[in-house]
């Protein structure tokens, strides 16, 4: 009896299996499965997602400009030189020293007045010699006139021959003519002794002086300097040379504004007088004369302006901004946004260069969207994505 109940287990010890423990594995095996799936459905997901913003990313934003907007009226700026509309450098015409002079630079003079005085001894003596060499031959005259007279009446007497009457009156006339360039030679040393005294020619103002008391005057020496110069400073006189683009559209009457340095923000108007009327070969330019009353004498001949014409609209004219160009080895190109969002290169031809934009000659229509600051990767047939109004400049930061 012991015996068989040591050979078997108590019912308390033997290990039940419970019954809904399979069940439990297979829900959880198929919750395993559908987590795996749900990473694997995320992953895919997420890969496309990142797939589609790359690709979006990867289309570049520009910003476009519209031609029909840019039409108006255009402004041409160039340097101006400024002149007095009369200046004249006073030279010597006698050779001498300088006795006195009586003007300094910013002396406001009139015409014929005294500026110096030249003392010229050399000449002086020419002038007596040529009076005596005068008096000679007038002598001389005299003399041949008083035996030419004699002859001819000796002659109509039959007491000499023809052939020395004729002498007689030859020698009158030789004689007659050395008293003729006697005094024209008097008359000649007259008039440069009118120049031992500089006069200036014309109301004006001296602008320089370049001699002084005692200085040696030669004249015809190569290092001739002007003794004065002379300026008429209450009208004044621009030059500007204009590209022959802007040739047609300068014509005599028009007005330009005139801005200088040492007046910032004070502008002038001058007049157009009158041009060239012909293209210089060396600049490709037109020269172009402007005149200022300069009564207040602000400005200051000599100097330095910027004029500023206002010149007419051109309907046909198309203006695009200078840094929507494209530099190719083919010449110029704008890179253009056709209706399907790709780009399109179209070569174009300049007609005028106005600094920060250009006009258009031919290659573009005002409908025609340009790319501003186009990328230089941009290649034909890319596809490009308009920016909105402000997003241009936050993609650009």
């Amino acid at each position: 009896m012991s015996e068989q109940h040591a050979g078997e287990q108590p019912d308390i010890l033997r290990h039940k299996r419970p019954r809904h423990l399979g069940t439990i594995g297979i829900v959880a095996l198929l919750a395993a499965v559908g987590i795996v799936a749900l990473g694997i459905v995320d992953r895919v997901n997420a890969n496309q997602e990142l797939k589609t913003w790359t690709d979006a990313q990867a289309v570049p934003t520009v910003d476009v400009i519209s031609l029909s907007s840019q039409l108006g009226p255009r402004s041409l700026v160039l340097p101006g030189d400024i002149r007095a509309f009369n200046d004249a450098p006073i030279h010597a015409r006698v050779s001498g020293y300088l006795k006195q002079w009586y003007t300094d630079i910013g002396a406001h003079v009139k015409a014929g007045q005294l500026l110096a005085e030249i003392d010229t001894p050399d000449l002086d003596q020419q002038l007596d010699q040529a009076r005596a060499d005068l008096a000679t031959a007038v002598a001389n005259q005299h003399l041949a006139d008083t035996t030419a007279r004699r002859w001819a009446g000796l002659l109509s007497q039959d007491a000499v021959s023809r052939q020395d009457a004729d002498e007689k009156n030859g020698d009158l006339a030789s004689k007659t003519a050395l008293a003729a360039a006697a005094r024209a030679n008097v008359q000649r040393l007259l008039a440069l002794e009118s120049f031992k005294r500089i006069v200036a020619p014309f109301d004006g103002i001296v602008t320089t002086r370049s001699t002084d008391i005692g200085a040696l005057i030669n004249v015809g020496s190569t290092n001739d300097v002007p003794l004065f110069s002379v300026a008429d400073e209450r009208r004044l006189r621009i030059y500007v040379r204009v590209p022959q683009s802007y040739s047609a559209d300068i014509k005599p009457g028009m007005t330009a504004s005139l801005t200088v340095p040492e007046y910032p923000g004070r502008h002038f108007t001058a007049t157009l007088a009158t041009t060239a009327a012909a293209i210089t070969p060396e600049t490709g330019t037109l020269l172009v004369q402007l005149q200022l009353n300069n009564a207040d004498g602000v400005l200051k001949p000599g100097g330095y302006a910027q004029v500023k014409f206002d010149l007419p609209a051109q309907d046909s004219a198309l203006r695009a901004p200078a840094s929507a160009l494209i530099f190719g080895d083919t010449g110029m190109s704008l890179a253009l946004v056709g209706a399907d969002g790709r780009v399109a290169i179209r070569p174009v031809r300049i007609s005028r260069d106005l600094g920060s934009s250009v006009e258009i000659a031919s290659g573009l229509t005002p409908a025609d969207q340009i790319i501003d600051n186009p990328p230089d990767s941009l290649r034909p047939g890319d596809r490009v994505r308009i920016a909105a109004a402000g997003e241009g400049s936050a993609n650009a930061h």
